[in-house]
């Protein structure tokens, strides 16, 4: 913004020109929950161009009451992992868009939402192409025992024929629960390394040549992997329990990069001490941090990894900008990407 100040020099006025940097008020306000990364370089960047001023909640203070003290005057609502409940919500009564900083929504009331016309979005396709990989490189690290070896010779064991016996990759079958984006991404990624594919999904829909479908039961008792890849639902709670195990073979792996609600914990630490499953690969847990002096998670035979699979500087780049955007395009009477409440836009 311009402006002019009268100055007095004895014989004459002088007209001095000067800016006031930040003279704007940002018309919308934005609530960001919570964030895993360094900075928020690209948050303040993409929201700023669209007239908003991000107000972010203390790391330590990201329950549903602190929150909502924050909410008030937001115009929307960006979450990482944090709850966002209805009182969050309606704390905010201006909110017009909740944009989730991720796939799954099991963090954010979105019955509320929709309820209260609130737009609720997030980025689906965001690390698919980090979590199949994680998935893959979990695979092979538990059957050629990668992480079985190091922890040994961390240890001070140098000793080939401790363990599991080793079997050539190539040729094994992996089974796949869950077969959206990810699960394909996975599938295509194994079938490039000659291994069998097949796949439980309740819709069967969006087949994939050479992948074939098969009911969880028998998947569990065919596959030498089992890898999940769904979201955590009420229907999907536990879908690895105490029954589940028993089906699969001695010999065979668990790999969970989905959400640590869809493993009963406590059942897979009973499973490998019956030895009813050779170990388990696990990115993801009920409770995160895990306990890691306790079961499963103290198993020599687990690989335990810090909800990491998602990572990636390329991923988290672009999750972080098409959040900001959709939060900007609602805001300014556009609609966003991936709204998964459209009913509310009618």
């Amino acid at each position: 913004m311009l402006g002019y100040a009268a100055h007095s020099d004895n014989s004459e006025r002088t007209l001095l020109a000067f800016s006031w940097e930040n003279s704007t008020v940002p018309k919308f306000k934005v609530l960001l929950t919570d964030y895993a990364w360094p900075d928020l370089d690209i948050e303040r960047k993409t929201l700023g161009d669209g007239d908003c001023e991000l107000i972010v909640a203390d790391k330590a203070k990201t329950d549903a009451e602190s929150l909502a003290k924050l909410a008030g005057p937001c115009d929307a609502i960006m979450t990482n992992w944090a709850k966002v409940p209805g009182s969050v919500i309606g704390a905010a009564p201006n909110c017009r868009i909740v944009s989730r900083l991720g796939i799954g929504l099991d963090n954010i009331d979105v019955e509320y939402c929709t309820a209260h016309k609130i737009v609720v979005t997030n980025v689906p396709d965001y690390c698919l192409i980090e979590v199949a990989e994680h998935a893959l490189a979990s695979i092979f690290a538990l059957g050629r025992k990668i992480g079985f070896y190091h922890q040994a010779t961390k240890e001070g064991r140098y000793e080939l024929q401790a363990g599991p016996k080793l079997r050539r990759m190539e040729g094994q079958t992996v089974g796949i629960v869950g077969f959206g984006a990810i699960g394909r991404c996975l599938a295509k990624k194994l079938q490039g390394l000659g291994m069998k594919v097949i796949a439980y999904n309740r819709s069967r829909k969006n087949p994939l040549p050479g992948v074939e479908w098969r009911e969880l039961p028998e998947l569990l008792q065919e596959s030498d992997y089992v890898t999940l890849h769904l979201p955590a639902t009420p229907q999907t709670k536990h879908i690895m329990g105490a029954e589940q195990f028993k089906l699969m073979k001695p010999s065979a792996y668990l790999i969970n990069t989905a959400r640590g609600a869809v493993v009963d914990e406590g059942a897979l630490a009973a499973a490998l001490a019956a030895g009813e499953l050779a170990g388990a690969a696990l990115d993801v847990q009920q409770q995160e941090p895990c306990d890691l002096s306790k079961a499963p998670f103290n198993d020599p035979r687990v690989i335990v990894t810090p909800h990491a699979a998602f990572v990636s500087e390329e991923s988290l780049a672009n999750l972080r900008s098409r959040t900001a955007r959709q939060v900007v395009d609602r805001l300014h009477g556009r609609v966003p990407e991936n709204v998964r409440n459209p009913e509310v836009l009618g």
